[in-house]
């Protein structure tokens, strides 16, 4: 069984399950990506981190950074994920894992709908997170910017042009086409979305509040992510998705923590 495009009708391919091989095979790489992807981040933000020692900067915590310092070591994390993106794809050369292409206007159709496919599950998921009085745990990222504002001004050009490309393309794009291959496409949407949730919980770790309703909260996002790529088609999409959404968050957290709005 090859692989499936996203965006193609395929009635039972959907549910379709490959030989144990494949399901194994997709299994083992996946695990190996993101932990690969992860263990190279952050030897890139340990080597950075040298460098802006060097240069006379207090890396000890990364609260003392300035907004410029703490930017540059938040995107190098990322180039690591495209490191590794990059070497699988060269290994797998002869494989198509994803589809990208410059936006059309059905495209921008797909991204206004899936802003507010996320906007509806967060909405949704949180309000009910919220009346069975839980606190939800908040990313580290969210917790130092709270105390330095500026930093989320900083993060939004990181983010278009880091985060949600490195994560959509290792997540959506290679994760979920391998579990695309070995389960079809809703089972592979469900187990991406779930790597995609529980890779967020070092961000949370040391913060107050459930980590496992932030790990369901992101995995819920995934899933629309997920399902808004293979509708699409286009992995662009849920990348300005990914993009527009975190810029949309560290604006509000920005106009919150300054006291614009309340």
């Amino acid at each position: 069984m090859g692989y499936l495009p996203a965006g193609t009708q395929m009635g039972s391919e959907y549910y379709r399950v490959a030989d144990m091989e494949t399901r194994v095979e997709s299994l083992f790489h996946s695990f190996a990506l993101v932990v690969s992807a992860f263990i190279l981040g952050t030897f890139l933000i340990a080597g950075a981190g040298s460098i802006l020692s060097a240069l006379g900067f207090d890396v000890e915590s990364t609260a003392t950074l300035p907004p410029l310092a703490y930017a540059a070591l938040t995107a190098t994390q990322f180039v690591g994920f495209f490191a590794v993106i990059a070497a699988y794809l060269r290994w797998r050369s002869d494989e198509r894992f994803f589809r990208a292409a410059v936006p059309s206007l059905r495209d921008l159709g797909w991204v206004v709908a899936g802003f507010v496919g996320l906007f509806a599950v967060a909405t949704a998921l949180s309000a009910v997170i919220q009346s069975a009085g839980v606190d939800s745990a908040t990313n580290q990222v969210i917790t130092q910017g709270q105390r330095d504002p500026v930093r989320f001004l900083y993060l939004i050009p990181v983010t278009f042009l880091f985060v949600a490309p490195a994560e959509e393309l290792l997540f959506r794009g290679i994760v979920q086409g391998l579990f695309r291959r070995a389960y079809g496409v809703v089972p592979a949407v469900v187990l991406a979305s779930a790597v995609f949730g529980a890779m967020h919980y070092f961000a949370l770790l040391g913060s107050e509040g459930s980590i496992v309703s932030s790990l369901a909260l992101t995995a819920a996002l995934g899933l629309v992510l997920g399902a808004l790529y293979e509708l699409s088609g286009n992995i662009a999409v849920p990348i300005v998705v990914h993009g527009l959404w975190n810029t949309m968050s560290f604006l509000l957290q920005y106009l919150q923590a300054t006291g614009v709005v309340g």
